[in-house]
């Protein structure tokens, strides 16, 4: 492969790279979420500056998506957490777990979500949304919603779906220093609502030390909802660099 071919290659193993170019469109992507009250000091810890904590606050998600261009069908969980940048009212992708491995390579090489490997689902027990998440063979967390009780405003599911989105990418070199460490910015804009619903919602999490999404333990459920969409995934914009200002 001459050198100007492998420069247009977007990753590895060439010949039958890890993942497509895209663009990314979710068909019927079905979202499960609930937001609850957690420790403040446990958030300081985790939340990377110059992001800022405005409450106490995290969303639990689990995001079944059947029909994704160039990924197939997969299921992905996680935690989000509401901060502020510039003044600017945001969600910082703290965790996801993600059950499809061109999803989890693509999403980290070629942006900046923080994905690794997990098992969560999302399903319809008799009258209940359940959402789950195993990491390897143990649970790492159970979460329960009325299924459909309410209908939710479109336009409060928009707003919740559309929100400025942070996550960093962090790349290291071959001695372990850090080549790339960036605060990135994305927003969903093409985006259609299929049907949105709320419901009373519970969340259990469950200790584990490579999963530790019980660090943010549940204090109090404060709302929960049931989104289908479909959308298109925008490309990240860098916001901060952090081995710059060093």
């Amino acid at each position: 492969m001459k050198k100007n071919e492998i420069r247009k290659q977007m990753t590895t193993p060439l010949g039958a790279p890890a993942y497509p170019s895209g663009p990314f469109y979710f068909r019927n992507r079905e979202y499960l979420n609930i937001l609850y009250r957690t420790d403040m000091e446990a958030l300081r810890r985790i939340v990377p500056e110059p992001l800022e904590i405005d409450e106490p606050l995290v969303k639990f998600e689990i995001m079944y998506m059947p029909d994704v261009t160039g990924l197939g069908a997969y299921t992905e969980s996680g935690q989000v957490i509401p901060v502020s940048f510039n003044g600017e009212k945001g969600d910082y992708l703290h965790a996801m777990y993600v059950d499809n491995h061109p999803a989890i390579a693509g999403g980290r090489e070629a942006s900046a979500y923080p994905k690794k490997l997990g098992s969560p689902r999302l399903y319809i027990d008799s009258d209940t949304l359940v959402g789950t998440l195993d990491y390897g063979s143990l649970r790492v967390a159970t979460a329960t919603m009325g299924y459909k009780h309410q209908p939710l405003d479109l336009e409060l599911a928009r707003q919740e779906l559309t929100k400025p989105t942070y996550m960093l990418k962090i790349v290291p070199d071959f001695d372990g220093s850090q080549q790339v460490c960036r605060l990135l910015r994305t927003q969903t804009k093409d985006l259609t609502i299929h049907g949105a619903w709320t419901a009373p919602a519970r969340l259990q999490l469950f200790a584990h030390a490579l999963a530790p999404m019980a660090d943010l333990p549940v204090l109090e459920v404060i709302s929960a909802s049931h989104i289908v969409t479909d959308l298109t995934l925008s490309k990240p914009d860098v916001v901060y660099d952090y081995l710059k200002e060093q």
